[in-house]
């Protein structure tokens, strides 16, 4: 079996120093869409190194720029065709604001694996902490087509009820031709999102984006809308891939506001408001 779900549990956390700076924050936020207009100052928060503030799902791509996804899969006790993975969810907890460079220590692990039937769920939990205390913890929630039916546990259900009534903010954010080729410069180089030939493989007519992107420009728009622009007021933030983006589509995000949480549901405008992101929670202060 390509997943030894008690190896890949039992195996010894992961543990290295990463490192960032302004450069990789820059090249981050114009990778999720920042900059347009180049030259409007709630822009520039993003893209000028003299007043940045960091978008907390950098955090996702900080350091090496790996993320959790293809760490995940090189864990012990996983043996699997990176053309039956996609990334099926992604939580982020803040401990305190992320600063705009730094070096810390990266902690990975398999912190569950559940058996879902069809496919199989693989949890990647990252713990950063620096010389000051923890930063944040990220899980990536990685599936596995074709790669279930052991008998092991199914896990916890995601889902969460709609949100009642309309929106109380709808935005849209077109995503560019090119969207995919700048992200991946900040470390996910999955060729399902540069290769037209690896995305045929995976079952697409074309590559996709990829989800953390749609997450980093989702949370954008959150912090920009609702949050009066403030980074630092994020707490946590957590979505469902529901399912997949292409380069050139339209981005409808609609929020609802909490007293503590915005809840946002993300779909595709061209394609009869498919949905992109579900399930999705920022909380903040």
């Amino acid at each position: 079996m390509p997943i030894d779900a008690a190896k890949a549990l039992a195996a010894e956390p992961r543990t290295g120093e990463i490192t960032w700076d302004r450069k990789d924050v820059l090249l981050y936020h114009l990778g999720v869409g920042a900059g347009v207009p180049a030259t409007d100052p709630d822009e520039l928060r993003y893209t000028l190194e003299s007043r940045l503030h960091v978008l907390p799902s950098f955090a996702t791509v900080a350091g090496s720029g790996s993320p959790g996804v293809i760490s995940g899969l090189s864990m012990p006790g996983v043996d699997v065709d990176l053309a039956r993975v996609l990334h099926g969810g992604q939580s982020l907890t803040l401990h305190r604001p992320l600063p705009a460079e730094g070096t810390a220590t990266a902690t990975g692990r398999i912190a569950a694996v559940y058996d879902k039937g069809k496919a199989a769920v693989l949890v990647m939990r990252t713990e950063v902490t620096d010389a000051d205390g923890p930063l944040w913890t990220n899980d990536a929630q990685i599936f596995v087509r074709g790669e279930g039916g052991w008998g092991g546990e199914r896990g916890p259900s995601t889902r969460l009820d709609p949100p009642a009534g309309d929106p109380d903010k709808t935005v849209e954010r077109h995503i560019r031709e090119d969207q995919a080729l700048l992200y991946r410069l900040s470390g996910d180089r999955n060729p399902l999102h540069a290769d037209p030939d690896f995305a045929r493989a995976a079952g697409f007519d074309r590559p996709i984006l990829h989800g953390l992107c749609t997450y980093g420009i989702t949370l954008k728009a959150v912090v920009d809308t609702l949050l009066d622009g403030d980074v630092t007021r994020v707490r946590a933030y957590a979505t469902r891939f529901a399912g997949v983006v292409f380069p050139g589509e339209t981005l409808r995000i609609r929020m609802w506001r909490g007293e503590a949480a915005v809840r946002v549901a993300v779909s595709a405008a061209e394609r009869a408001d498919a949905p992109v992101l579900a399930d999705t929670i920022v909380e903040h202060s």
